[in-house]
């Protein structure tokens, strides 16, 4: 296979990679005729998604981005060191020329566009679910498409100057994903699951007051099996918060995951019976299917602006000695707040089923029909044939 015509970027955080993967399955699956690459920046990435590959994907190849780094014994799919991403996306740039569309799933490789002049059209597609933390920098007006998941984040976006056409909602492509892990694979009982998820941004995450204290009392009771998963990126600003999640998994009842595929691939959101955490788009994927949801607002956070939204949720813990109490009646209120939960889920994801891929897919074929034409309509031959006749 020679030059491509779509290029997917898996350089970034493996969180990103459920968001791309199903788009990439299922462009294959619509058009097994288009040469497909993807650019990986590890080889944790490569190892990970060289494993998904199967005979539907024969017109989609493997590629190692300039700078790509061999990580001997990396487990396949543990968010890994990543090389410095703008000298990546410098080295990339000519590798690209006469790529006709490149999707990317994080706002970084939207440099490319905007700095370097270039043919190829990129299309974003929205990683994470609920309000959006918009970069103010102008990067995502230079791409040529915004997939998003509902009207939630298009009514954002126009707000900030992105021209309706370039916006499309294909509803929420990672709920295609399939988790890798399931309950089973970690208890040998039946008791209800609970997930605590702390975030990693220090303003809006309940760790640093209360986390400490939250896995102790976790780790004491014995009526829920407890995962503990917090966002991969919190060990970067608590590098102590590794040992302290060390000594709870040694409980029976407590799994501990600080870095494995799983923490992003849906497999305890999917799994949870409970959910207590931070806000986070992790609650809007867990509420695809609504139950039982605390949120935790520690005196030193600072919810950011859209944190609000999530309220209606479930009940927010204030007072860290109501932790517990509001643990053990979650599941009896539920009642109230499912019909909220159920209209903000599908004001959030939009469609959530395999259409949604499916979609995202269509848009990238719709988009490559364009570039064919504006490249016809620029060719130098033609207009030369016609100056001569």
């Amino acid at each position: 296979m020679g030059r491509s015509d779509v290029a997917f970027l898996f350089l970034g955080e493996m969180l990103l990679a459920p968001h791309l993967w199903p788009i990439v399955d299922a462009l294959a699956r619509r058009r097994p005729d288009l040469p497909i690459d993807l650019w990986v920046s590890t080889s944790a990435h490569e190892d990970l998604v060289a494993d998904w590959l199967g005979p539907q994907h024969r017109n989609v190849r493997l590629r190692r981005a300039p700078g790509f780094l061999k990580l001997n014994g990396f487990e396949p799919g543990r968010n890994p060191p990543l090389p410095a991403k703008m000298p990546m996306l410098a080295r990339l740039a000519p590798r690209l020329i006469g790529t006709r569309v490149v999707v990317c799933a994080e706002q970084t490789s939207l440099w490319l566009p905007r700095l370097l002049p270039a043919k190829a059209r990129y299309l974003f597609t929205v990683h994470g679910a609920g309000p959006l933390n918009y970069n103010r920098d102008g990067r995502l007006r230079y791409a040529a498409r915004l997939l998003v998941p509902s009207g939630f984040h298009t009514t954002d976006h126009l707000a900030h100057g992105i021209r309706a056409e370039r916006i499309v909602e294909t509803g929420y492509a990672k709920a295609s994903f399939r988790p890798s892990l399931r309950r089973g694979d970690l208890f040998a009982d039946d008791r209800p699951v609970l997930l605590y998820t702390p975030h990693w941004q220090r303003y809006c995450s309940s760790w640093w007051d209360w986390g400490r204290e939250i896995v102790e009392r976790l780790v004491a009771q014995d009526r829920y099996n407890v995962v503990l998963a917090p966002h991969q990126r919190l060990f970067e600003r608590d590098p102590g918060a590794l040992a302290v999640l060390a000594a709870a998994g040694e409980a029976p009842h407590v799994h501990v995951d600080t870095g494995s595929f799983a923490m992003v691939d849906g497999s305890y959101t999917e799994m949870a019976d409970l959910y207590v955490g931070d806000v986070s788009s992790q609650i809007v994927e867990y509420l695809a299917r609504p139950r039982p949801c605390v949120l935790l607002e520690a005196p030193n956070m600072s919810w950011r602006e859209g944190a609000e939204d999530y309220q209606g949720c479930g009940d927010v813990v204030r007072d860290h000695a109501a932790f517990w109490p509001t643990i053990e009646a979650a599941a009896g209120r539920h009642p109230l707040y499912e019909p909220f939960q159920t209209a903000f889920v599908a004001r959030a994801l939009g469609d959530a089923t395999a259409a949604a891929p499916a979609r995202a897919a269509e848009e990238i074929v719709q988009v490559l029909a364009e570039a064919s034409v504006a490249s016809q309509e620029t060719s130098f031959w033609p207009r030369a044939r016609a100056m001569k006749a």
